[in-house]
């Protein structure tokens, strides 16, 4: 009776959850948490908010672990093996795994510690990051994901090159122009950020849907369309010059992500 009641419990609030981020003014809450300020222990000047994100982005914590870069691109791979081979047997690993993912995101990509700043936070990616891995844990706990083996409409193939292109990255760690080194599949720093690894989360997902947990499938795809905007206005507008190919491949983040948007509001 008590697994009854806790299975019952558990589809309430996954109707309750998958609801709850179905209504407007949730969508709207991330929206407005991008006007959170960042954070900066020796101060900075308000008007100058977005020299000082771009400045936390570019100077973050992820520069410092790149010994680890290698084992974020090898474990990917291997989950992906593993759903190919094991199917929903790899559920549970594979969510948190991507659980863990977004809570690195959220500390070393949105946190600096440097000398003209101090330490300093991109308040509003580490709070969304965030919430995006508590999704994932819970996906970890409830398993909603089902990977079971199914034959697949072969339009849906197209998020594939977009996936595998964010997962590769293929530019110059120094001058971020075009650089299709395949050493890069295994050392560069892809793995350990939002913006390449979430349009492989999301991929993955969109060829289950709607065999997928809702909810998490719609955080996850929020806040890539919303990442995702930012890096193209900064990319192509703003600074087309420099960042021009940073901005191709930030493409598949922003359509793989609004895939899954318009797909997570459609009836399964």
């Amino acid at each position: 009776m008590q697994l009854y009641m806790d299975g019952e419990s558990v589809e309430k609030n996954r109707g309750k959850l998958e609801s709850v981020t179905r209504r407007w003014w949730f969508i709207l809450l991330f929206i407005l948490l991008q006007f959170v300020p960042a954070y900066a222990s020796k101060g900075y000047d308000p008007s100058k908010m977005g020299e000082i994100i771009g400045y936390i982005l570019g100077h973050s914590m992820v520069s410092s672990v790149g010994f680890l870069y290698p084992v974020f691109k090898v474990i990917p791979i291997l989950l992906v093996l593993s759903i190919v081979f094991f199917g929903s047997r790899a559920t549970r690993w594979f969510s948190v795994y991507v659980g863990v993912s977004y809570v690195l995101f959220a500390f070393l990509q949105s946190i600096a510690i440097t000398e003209k700043y101090g330490l300093s936070i991109v308040t509003s990616n580490l709070v969304m990051f965030l919430i995006v891995a508590v999704f994932w844990f819970w996906e970890a706990v409830v398993q909603r994901n089902d990977f079971a083996l199914q034959k697949l409409s072969m339009w849906k193939y197209w998020v594939v090159p977009f996936a595998f292109m964010a997962f590769w990255y293929p530019a110059n760690p120094l001058t971020l122009m075009p650089d299709f080194n395949p050493v890069y599949l295994l050392t560069n720093g892809a793995g350990l950020a939002f913006c390449m690894m979430t349009p492989v989360y999301l991929a993955i997902l969109t060829f289950y849907y709607p065999r997928v947990n809702v909810a998490a499938f719609r955080v996850t795809s929020i806040a890539g369309t919303i990442i995702g905007f930012y890096n193209v206005l900064v990319d192509f507008f703003m600074v087309p010059s420099v960042l021009w190919w940073n901005g191709v491949l930030h493409i598949p983040l922003i359509t793989i992500s609004i895939y899954g948007l318009i797909l997570s509001f459609r009836k399964g």
